[in-house]
């Protein structure tokens, strides 16, 4: 039997640790939490200081009874949970469940799964830190007294299956308020007056700025008529050229939020599986018996800060001067961290920048080579020079009319020779050069064109920027995003049209309820209080029993207010104006995890379902008889196929237009790729221009 025993959370780290740390060590896997609140109550004595009613996990008893078995062998037991609030709390109840004095130096924990890591933890094991599980604690006890108290309501109130929490409702608020501010947009008109200028046959944009040296806004087409009408000539005057170079600085490396933002952007992630495929690297994979066999590839995945080790830090300094050079080399000094960061471990990067995507390749899967590129190639251009752009910019006047072009053109790539990051926008940073100008010179305007806009809406939320918006205010943490992003789906609150939340009708009127008689509770500086609450008590400043029962307080006076004065509020179903043809009943909408169905009205006695169908407007090509609809396959990917299935089983993955091939008159469809949809043929190589 092995001397020590080590307690780690997953079997895939057990094994690679194992290895790690040689014959005297066993090294086995709680599988998360051994230990936790019940699912069948509330599990919270609030008449007894808030006391949690902790029990072995259903499932979970063979395994902390192999554990013990394991411990009682054993000369002494480390416990290596996740280096966060999570894993010490499980830390701190396998201490209590093995008797183990959490004062002991029983606690390791490692930022990464590589040997040097893992040996170098074991040189400095710590006592449990009690502050961590604290903060731990309020937090599941604060999201037990919210949802287990405002759920069974829901049920009451409106329907059964409802949930309400503490970071998923000021979440749903938060969409739902977007949702009014597109509802409530009024378009305002404006206009803008942009010219093609020549000389010496080179032609570049500029764009009208105002009269008499003032900013001049364009708000009706009379404003733009009397512009043009000063306009006599097409002639101008080069009236000043100013050139400048600017400096650009590299993106930080990767925290849990700018990865899950930054997955969505590049690689169509979502954020539930940018954090599964995260894990994986995490926890280590088989790069075989030469290069070391199961290795972590990258650091800890939840975290909210940007530092980096000094190991790291010489590491990337390394590979970039060999690889680019010394003029390729980065500021390296110790980074700021945003203000309310936990700073509890580095950012996300890999754990060895050696290990280069494309040595990888053939070893990872396609989605775990996609993410590791992403993380490797920020952590390295995070370590790189800035790049230098010349910029310039000109005025241009016919008498007091001004116009103002600019441009910039890159002198130096620096970082962005590696990466760059991405926008919510799509844009791509291109030169936009223009011709070496001199002031006095004269240019003509070959093309002066007006241009009526409308201002737009504020767009939907997408996941990144949802993400984004929830840190910038400081709802949550890292390991909240994902989920709470998920919940809000898998309840029904919101549905994803073109990868945007849309507040369902169920989700709407949940939240209005809450927001009548839980304010609190989807107030988002309410919810931000209380994340600095429980940070305060991971630093020891405040007791955590003191911190619920100031919340409890009143919401135990609302809750019961709630009770008495809350409406039952029937959410009825939308007949579907079709009929049944199992047994002749309406068939009516529901909601349900994905969004609306189609369902019998006659339930319970007749269960016919049927997914609701977009029409695309493109007949059939194979039976020429069926119309072509949108579907969902079971991993909710769009594809599209014959309305008449089974009877035509024609399917295809990418969109099919109305107009056929002009070559050869067969199947025209849309191919999304990163370069834009391009329009192409099914049978021959005709393709058109892509269409960004």
């Amino acid at each position: 039997m092995a001397d020590y025993l080590v307690i780690v959370e997953s079997p895939a780290k057990a094994k690679t640790i194992e290895r790690y740390l040689g014959k005297k060590y066993k090294v086995k896997a709680s599988m998360g939490h051994v230990i936790d609140l019940p699912k069948s109550q509330m599990g919270v004595d609030v008449e007894n200081h808030y006391e949690p009613k902790y029990i072995t996990i259903r499932g979970k008893g063979p395994i902390l009874k192999e554990i013990k078995a394991s411990a009682k062998k054993a000369k002494k037991v480390y416990l290596a949970a996740d280096p966060d609030r999570e894993g010490e709390a499980i830390a701190w109840h396998l201490a209590h469940a093995l008797d183990i004095d959490e004062d002991s130096k029983c606690r390791v924990v490692f930022n990464e799964i590589t040997k040097d890591a893992i040996k170098d933890s074991f040189k400095h094991p710590r006592s449990i830190n009690n502050d961590l599980v604290d903060a731990q604690q309020a937090r599941r006890v604060l999201d037990r007294l919210v949802g287990y108290n405002i759920s069974p309501l829901l049920w009451k109130k409106v329907k059964k299956g409802l949930s309400a929490g503490r970071v998923q409702s000021v979440a749903l608020k938060m969409i739902i308020d977007r949702e009014k501010e597109i509802e409530n947009f009024k378009p305002e008109e404006y206009w803008s007056i942009d010219a093609v200028f020549e000389k010496d046959k080179e032609t570049f944009d500029g764009a009208f700025y105002g009269v008499n040296g003032k900013k001049l806004e364009l708000h009706t087409e009379e404003e733009v008529k009397q512009v043009l009408n000063k306009l006599q000539t097409k002639q101008f005057i080069v009236d000043s050229v100013t050139k400048k170079e600017r400096k650009r600085n590299p993106s930080k490396p990767f925290t849990t939020s700018s990865l899950q933002q930054e997955a969505a952007r590049k690689l169509n992630f979502r954020a539930r599986k940018t954090m599964m495929v995260a894990q994986q690297l995490y926890e280590g994979i088989d790069l075989g018996k030469k290069s070391g066999g199961i290795t972590g590839l990258i650091t800890y995945m939840r975290t909210d800060s940007t530092r980096i080790s000094d190991i790291a830090k010489e590491e990337a300094k390394g590979y970039v001067e060999e690889k680019y050079g010394k003029a390729f080399l980065g500021h390296t000094g110790k980074e700021k961290q945003k203000q309310g960061s936990q700073d509890a471990h580095e950012a996300i990067r890999p754990t060895s920048v050696m290990r280069d995507p494309k040595s990888l390749k053939a070893i990872l899967s396609n989605d775990q080579y996609k993410l590791y590129k992403l993380i490797w190639e920020r952590f390295v251009a995070s370590q790189m020079a800035p790049a230098i752009l010349d910029t310039m910019s000109i005025t241009m006047k016919h008498d007091d009319v001004e116009f103002r072009a600019t441009g910039s053109k890159i002198k130096f790539k620096g970082f962005m020779r590696v990466y760059v990051e991405g926008n919510d926008d799509n844009k791509k940073m291109e030169d936009k050069i223009l011709p070496d100008l001199q002031e006095g010179m004269k240019i003509n305007a070959e093309e002066i064109t007006p241009n009526q806009h409308f201002t737009q809406p504020p767009p939907r939320y997408t996941e990144a920027r949802l993400v984004k918006t929830m840190e910038e205010k400081g709802i949550g943490r890292p390991s909240t995003y994902a989920p709470t992003l998920d919940t809000i789906q898998r309840r029904g609150y919101t549905s994803m049209e073109n990868k945007r939340f849309v507040p369902t009708e169920l989700g709407t009127i949940v939240t209005e309820l809450l927001e009548e008689f839980f304010p609190e509770i989807i107030d988002v500086d309410f919810t931000v209080k209380m994340e600095n609450d429980l940070d305060s008590i991971e630093d020891g400043k405040n007791n955590w029993v003191e911190i619920v029962d100031d919340f409890y307080h009143d919401f135990r006076q609302r809750l019961e207010v709630a009770e008495e004065e809350m409406d039952k509020i029937e959410i009825k179903d939308e007949p579907a104006g079709i009929t049944c043809e199992n047994c002749g009943h309406e068939m009516v909408y529901k909601m349900g995890r994905y969004g609306k169905f189609l369902a019998c009205s006659n339930f319970p006695e007749c269960r016919n379902t049927k997914p609701i169908l977009k029409e695309i407007g493109v007949k059939c090509p194979k039976c020429h008889e069926g119309n072509i609809v949108e579907r969902k396959s079971k991993k909710r990917r769009t594809f599209y196929g014959c309305d008449r299935f089974p009877e035509c089983d024609f399917v295809s993955w990418d969109k099919p237009i109305s107009r056929p091939c002009p070559k050869c008159g067969s199947l025209l469809v849309e191919k999304k790729s990163k370069k834009g949809t391009q329009v192409q043929c099914v049978a021959c190589d005709y393709k058109e221009t892509p269409q960004s």
